[in-house]
């Protein structure tokens, strides 16, 4: 026997009443908003420890945001649970090799990589 039409939106108002929906993210709020603190204290360290690094390089200031987003990629691959061992080194190599086709010094972005990251060449 199959279900009408108006069975199904029926159902589906049943399961998606907001006030249900509020109640489950206002649970989960505090753990969010936690989780969501630590990972921005963590990425506004590692920003930071890469404009140190670049100013050490002597890299010019415009060109600080292109070696940023390198940082920020490596970081999004760094949080990745199902990466890791030489896996992890050859997707971090791989980035290297795009943004060096980008127009950013190589050595550079293996600094960052190193230095910020402790990510070896693969």
């Amino acid at each position: 026997m199959s279900v009408q039409p108006n069975q199904r939106i029926q159902n589906w108002a049943e399961k998606f009443k907001t006030d249900r929906v509020k109640a489950k993210l206002d649970d989960k709020r505090e753990r969010m908003l936690q989780r969501y603190a630590d990972v921005t204290a963590r990425l506004c360290a590692m920003e930071i420890s890469v404009k140190q690094l670049l100013d050490f390089a002597g890299v010019q200031t415009i060109l600080y945001v292109p070696y940023l987003n390198y940082g920020r990629q490596l970081f999004k691959l760094s949080r990745q649970r199902d990466i890791s061992g030489n896996s992890f080194a050859l997707a971090a190599q791989v980035l290297l090799d795009t943004w060096a086709n980008r127009g950013l010094d190589p050595a550079v972005l293996d600094l960052i990589r190193t230095q910020v990251f402790d990510i070896h060449a693969p």
